[in-house]
């Protein structure tokens, strides 16, 4: 007689995993055996994990990633494009990211630099730190943007405070004047106190040029390549690899059914022949 006002209780203070937990047990012949202590240690579990989710849910929302759905655990290490396994693998233990460490990966178009960059992300998000995802071209409109309309403040505290921020496509195009002194303000103000992934088609050697005042490149570059980890990839599209394994997938049927056809064909007896 008791059990709907409990659940009912639960959801008002919003325990929501608890009441989850405390319905399914009930539902279970063997919950019976179970102590006071043992129940309350199950249903407190239960609120953990769900809390925990519904953490992770909000951060990986916050985070905009282009690649919501990549992870870890997904990384496909056949591909050919020189991604060093090891070092990965220990950049999926986050620990660069609290030791406030920065990640550059650099390689040509289709290797998966953003997807591999999401997959890290998401798996800081499941570790509970703040992730902030942006194209660097889009960054930089919205950025010119803000200085006019009074966003700017809010748009850099965002930038500045999350625990690793995502620079997705750096270069090719030369920095103007107003982009270097915001991308100088943001390195500096999270220099030391947050991670900073930067995602590029050029080398790292080349981005002195990009910035092209080499005043504010050293200042910009110091900040960014000499406590950052590297991953350099290199090989052939993985766009081009699957769009022509598909392709090979879609026409094996055609090719079976021609090659069928073409057997019944010589198969058939001509016309006039003793069968």
């Amino acid at each position: 007689m008791l059990m709907h006002p409990t659940i009912n209780l639960l959801r008002e203070l919003k325990l929501d995993g608890m009441a989850d937990a405390f319905t399914e047990l009930q539902a279970q012949d063997n919950a019976r055996d179970l102590g006071h202590a043992e129940w309350l240690a199950l249903l407190l579990d239960r609120e953990t994990a769900s809390r925990n989710n519904r953490r992770f849910e909000t951060r990986l929302r916050a985070a905009r990633l282009r690649h919501g759905q990549a992870s870890i655990e997904d990384v496909d290490y056949r591909v050919p494009r020189r991604l060093d396994k090891a070092l990965f693998q220990q950049l999926a233990t986050c620990r660069w990211i609290v030791e406030h460490r920065n990640l550059l990966v650099t390689g040509p178009c289709g290797v998966g630099k953003s997807w591999l960059s999401c997959a890290l992300a998401q798996k800081a998000c499941r570790d509970g730190h703040s992730v902030h995802y942006a194209r660097v071209p889009r960054l930089f409109a919205d950025l010119a943007l803000a200085h006019g309309d009074g966003r700017f403040a809010r748009q850099f505290r965002l930038l500045t405070r999350v625990d690793l921020l995502i620079l997705d496509d750096w270069g090719p195009d030369r920095l103007t004047a107003d982009q270097r002194r915001d991308l100088m303000e943001i390195v500096e103000d999270r220099y030391g106190r947050g991670s900073t992934l930067i995602t590029s088609q050029l080398p790292v050697d080349a981005w002195h040029e990009v910035i092209g005042e080499p005043t504010f490149a050293d200042a910009i570059l110091d900040r960014l390549v000499h406590n950052a980890y590297r991953l350099a990839l290199d090989g052939p599209s993985i766009r081009k690899i699957r769009a022509g394994e598909t392709d090979a997938a879609e026409s094996a049927p055609a090719l079976e059914a021609t090659n069928s056809t073409n057997a019944a064909t010589s198969a058939k007896p001509a016309k006039g022949a003793k069968k």
